[in-house]
């Protein structure tokens, strides 16, 4: 793979994808460009927080309360989990269990447990744990 960086005078970011063929990874790469500065709106503490969707870890439903998770903050957010899946779910995020949506590109490691669930420790540490129900899907989607 070859990029090049290249400055302009306009503000505007323009992005080429030169291929040979284009297939499916070249279409996951552009819509993962496109959803780069894609944001949320999530609540903490009275304040209505924007967030970019590349810094999501992960959502979670507790108690019939949304909550979206960073590195280093959680904000409530007023969607259920199904409106995210319809939302957000083109390649960069998944359903991991009946309670969470991952974002996969977020995932510092994957461990086999013995009762066919999956271990994810996050790019923050953070271990989350991935229902069989969803295992085979998120090896399908990265490609192990």
């Amino acid at each position: 793979m070859e990029v090049e960086i290249i400055k302009q005078k306009e503000e505007k970011i323009r992005v080429t994808i030169a291929c040979n063929q284009v297939d499916e990874r070249i279409f996951r790469l552009k819509r993962h460009i496109e959803a780069f500065h894609e944001k949320i709106q999530g609540r903490k503490e009275g304040q209505v927080v924007f967030v970019e969707l590349s810094e999501i870890l992960y959502f979670e439903v507790v108690d019939n309360r949304s909550f979206l998770y960073t590195s280093d903050d959680v904000l409530e957010i007023e969607q259920k989990l199904y409106e995210l899946e319809y939302l957000f779910l083109k390649d960069d995020f998944m359903r991991s269990s009946k309670s969470q949506i991952i974002n996969i590109n977020r995932i510092a490691s994957l461990r086999p447990e013995l009762n066919r669930t999956i271990q994810a420790t996050m790019c923050n540490g953070e271990q989350l744990y991935i229902s069989r129900k969803y295992a085979g899907e998120i090896k399908k989607r990265l490609g192990i």
